[in-house]
């Protein structure tokens, strides 16, 4: 079977990053047939792609299936579905943004199946997607990799080699909690800026001169002042979530996170003001609220 005629199966075409993803492997000539909850994904069908019954009969039919859902209890309702009666050398792939140790859990299920495992996830965010230039981050061995590095470079414009299994989600929450701090504690500066009488728009310039030049964290927190909060179209309570499962990551390996907690207590009170359901740039909004300021051209807190 020649590369581009494996059956692609796709588990989360309809989410922000899984229709890009899908419609670019469509794009290249693989053959793409996905599974839907409430609503067929925009354009992939004209494309030419087809629609499972379900999660099991994807497993049935697919050779390589891509998995981009929210969170771990996610991946592992989709991964014990596709396993029902999975296709010989059956190769799944979690774009989510997951816990390595449900990767490890998930592995070890497949290879009882004779199915293998490699975790692929993504940095850039849905406009990247949808172009067939986000960063993948994958894990797996030698010989995976080989198998999966044609299939992901269909929306890739890196491909990073972190190391064996599960490496690939380890860097990836790392990733994710140092983005976040960098947003958090530039919010947290804008409220130091404004409650001392200063314009938090300063902040932004003096960063973008130094070693912060062209960063962006300045870019979208920079747009927050003015009133965008779309520069990062990532929602909060999915960065809470990330930063959770690094923090997890972090205790069952004895690592403390004075900064890393920090950021995730920051991020617990801005959903438990209600932006958890806003894009990350709401941290500006949170700051606003819980100091009882205008931060730029938000609305008076």
């Amino acid at each position: 079977m020649s590369e581009n005629n494996k059956q692609i199966g796709f588990v989360g075409a309809t989410g922000l990053m899984g229709h890009g993803l899908a419609k670019n492997l469509l794009l290249k000539g693989y053959p793409l047939v996905y599974t839907m909850r409430k609503r067929a994904p925009e354009g992939l069908d004209e494309l030419g792609a087809t629609r499972a019954a379900d999660n099991a009969e994807l497993g049935r039919i697919s050779d390589v299936i891509v998995i981009c859902v929210t969170s771990a209890a996610d991946v592992e309702q989709v991964v014990s579905q596709v396993l029902t009666d999975p296709k010989p050398g059956l190769l799944i792939l979690d774009a989510s943004t997951s816990e390595p140790s449900t990767t490890f859990k998930m592995a070890e299920q497949a290879a009882s199946k004779g199915v293998k495992f490699a975790d692929i996830p993504l940095t850039r965010g849905p406009v990247e997607a949808e172009a067939g230039t986000v960063n993948v981050l994958v894990g797996a061995d030698n010989e995976l990799f080989a198998e999966v590095e044609p299939i992901v470079s269909c929306f890739a414009d890196n491909i990073y080699r972190c190391g064996g299994l599960g490496a690939g989600h380890i860097i990836k929450l790392a990733n994710n909690t140092a983005f976040q701090a960098a947003l958090t504690t530039l919010a947290e500066g804008f409220s130091v800026c404004v409650k001392s009488g200063v314009d938090p728009a300063k902040l932004i310039e003096v960063l973008g001169g130094g070693g912060f030049a062209n960063g962006g964290t300045l870019k979208i927190m920079g747009a927050s002042l003015e009133g965008d909060f779309e520069g990062l179209k990532f929602q909060l309570d999915n960065a809470r979530k990330d930063v959770r499962y690094f923090s997890r990551l972090a205790a069952d390996l004895s690592v403390p996170l004075p900064v890393g907690d920090g950021v995730h207590e920051a991020l617990e009170i801005a959903s438990a003001q209600g932006f958890g359901g806003e894009f990350c740039a709401a941290l500006t909004k949170s700051q606003a609220k819980l100091n009882n300021i205008t931060i730029g051209a938000g609305e008076p807190a």
